[in-house]
């Protein structure tokens, strides 16, 4: 159902449509509704009827998980009564900071290999000052470097 403005009307999607307008295959949209994340309208014939403020729900989730964030955690975030919605959300502003740290490290390390003349670049005293934290077992209170190279271990949110 391709929905058409007409005055005073708001816009009103179909589950296929919907899924169409953010390249998503319609089965994402059934099982973020499956997790609570999405609650659409239906018709009488019990087809899900999407509008605005699911539009943005759908557009939340995608920004979320492109950040990191699980649908759990996103479920949460989504549920302003949610008991510990401060404190997960919390966790993921530090989880996303330090990530962002690492990923400056891992920039200027970049940067520094482009520019640097050595032929080994593992074996440049300046090179290995940035990664010398890692060889000391200083990487800090995350993961540890392996986990965090395969993706885990995930938080239990």
């Amino acid at each position: 159902m391709k929905s058409t403005l007409a005055s005073g009307e708001r816009q009103i999607w179909s589950v296929g449509d919907l899924a169409a307008r953010f390249g998503l295959e319609t089965h994402v949209l059934r099982h973020w509704e499956d997790m609570g994340l999405l609650s659409p309208a239906r018709d009488g014939a019990g087809r899900r009827r999407y509008d605005a403020d699911d539009a943005f729900r759908v557009a939340t989730i995608m920004r979320s998980k492109a950040a990191g964030m699980s649908l759990e955690q996103i479920r949460v975030l989504l549920d302003g009564a949610a008991y510990d919605r401060h404190v997960i959300l919390e966790a993921h502003i530090a989880d996303l900071e330090q990530r962002m740290a690492d990923m400056e490290l891992s920039r200027d390390m970049t940067r520094h290999a482009l520019e640097c003349r050595a032929h080994d670049i593992a074996a440049c005293p300046h090179f290995r000052s940035h990664v010398q934290d890692i060889v000391d077992g200083k990487i800090g209170q995350g993961p540890t470097l392996a986990e965090a190279l395969r993706g885990g271990p995930r938080q239990p949110f």
